[in-house]
């Protein structure tokens, strides 16, 4: 081969990967994508579907704008967004795509700050289709968004899903709004339905600084926020984020909550069980590098309440977080174990106490095994000293096993700030 040839196919390479750079982000200097924001994708149960008329029999959606608020963690120069069909029974059309700031900046409101709004493109089109079971990453959008900011993301579907089987998040203590037609340009949405769940998007990636990187947080109820307020983000891992941003060793911490009420670490519940959702969840995420691991109350609640059950399940418990930690250590991702907190008194205790010695027996070997990089005490954070069997009465909700706003800043305080520095 000629030194010309050979010259012209470096430069057309160059080019080549130029472009491609530039598709993606990555061209900037300094930086990277870091996961910011996150909504574990769960298949939808009925009582969280779209109310009618937005599902008719085996269409949802269909001609329907949904428009969403979510608050980011840290912030950066260019963004972009993930929607899943992980769940889905047919492939998922997304006609329109839009994104702005909401009208008084904050989360759970339909209207938006017009002159914010910019389309969304997917490979330089404004509309995808996301195979069945798959995810689609946007095309970088240029907007800058603060660390903590409140974004809103409007969806339209001309043709909707051809399946009742659709992907979503239902906790999101956050109100999502519904409308017919496409109103994805829409300064306020005429005729909406309110609706407190997430539908089909499941991550916000920006391209933010070196330093930057993402905390991931696996768990049930106690992460996904049963108990905190609706539209007031104060989830425990929104709390952390809080506390976190004032401190500029760890201000550019990201937080992926990734977190599902009645998930389980071993068998599947409400969404995939922890060790089969561990590599889409956390191990497939932009820019992890710390995983807190705190799940298994439901584990323990579910099985039977026999002394012999609960020992299997607290040994199979103990075995899967070893895997957990191998897997995630294969990616140089530093693993935390959170204790299992209280919950005497609530509908998983029983009256032999054969739950509470199980949940023991994990909490001991999290605190003394040595095999997780670090250990956050929940328990000792949350446990009423007079009855270590049940929660600070302050921090319970009213059930005996889910945290009030002020259990979950307990929580949040618990993490300390050391294990997040790079």
């Amino acid at each position: 081969m000629g030194r010309a040839l050979k010259l012209a196919i470096v430069a057309v390479l160059g080019l080549a990967m130029g472009t491609a750079g530039a598709a993606d982000g990555s061209s900037e200097p300094s930086g990277h994508w870091v996961t910011t924001w996150t909504a574990m994708p769960q298949l939808t149960e009925p009582g969280n579907m779209p109310p009618a008329p937005y599902t008719q029999e085996d269409l949802v959606l269909a001609d329907s704008t949904v428009r969403q608020t979510l608050r980011v963690s840290v912030g950066g120069q260019r963004m972009r967004l993930r929607f899943s069909n992980a769940f889905g029974g047919a492939p998922l059309p997304i006609t329109r795509v839009t994104v702005a700031l909401p009208s008084d900046g904050k989360a759970g409101v339909s209207a938006i700050q017009p002159q914010t709004l910019q389309p969304v493109t997917f490979y330089g089109r404004p509309s995808t289709v996301v195979s069945v079971g798959a995810q689609v990453v946007s095309d970088p959008l240029d907007l800058a968004l603060p660390a903590g900011t409140v974004l809103s993301v409007t969806a339209y579907l001309a043709d909707g899903q051809a399946s009742t089987d659709i992907t979503s998040h239902p906790g999101s203590r956050t109100t999502s709004y519904l409308a017919k037609g496409n109103q994805a340009e829409a300064a306020d949405l005429t005729g909406a339905t309110p609706v407190d769940h997430w539908y089909f998007l499941s991550g916000i990636e920006v391209w933010s600084k070196p330093a930057t990187a993402t905390l991931a947080l696996l768990g049930d109820s106690l992460t996904d926020g049963r108990g905190s307020t609706t539209n007031q983000n104060n989830r425990w891992p929104d709390q952390l984020f809080d506390r976190l941003r004032t401190d500029r060793r760890t201000a550019g911490v990201a937080i992926a909550n990734q977190a599902a009420g009645g998930n389980r670490v071993l068998n599947d519940g409400l969404g995939p069980n922890a060790l089969a959702r561990l590599d889409r969840d956390v191990l497939a995420q932009s820019g992890v590098n710390w995983l807190i691991v705190f799940e298994g109350v439901n584990d323990l609640g579910t099985a039977a309440d026999t002394q012999d059950a609960q020992k299997k399940v607290a040994d199979e418990l103990i075995a899967a977080y070893d895997q957990i930690i191998v897997r995630a250590h294969a990616q140089d991702i530093r693993v935390y174990g959170a204790t299992l907190t209280p919950f005497g008194g609530s509908f998983y205790d029983d009256a032999q106490g054969h739950r509470e010695a199980a949940r023991q027996a994990v909490n001991e070997w999290i605190r003394t095994s040595g095999r997780f990089d670090a250990v956050i005490d929940f328990d000792r954070a949350t446990r009423d000293p007079a009855d270590p069997r049940r929660l600070v009465a302050a921090f319970d909700v009213g059930d005996h096993l889910h945290l009030s706003p002020a259990g979950y800043k307990a929580l949040a305080d618990a993490v300390p700030a050391r294990l997040l520095h790079r």
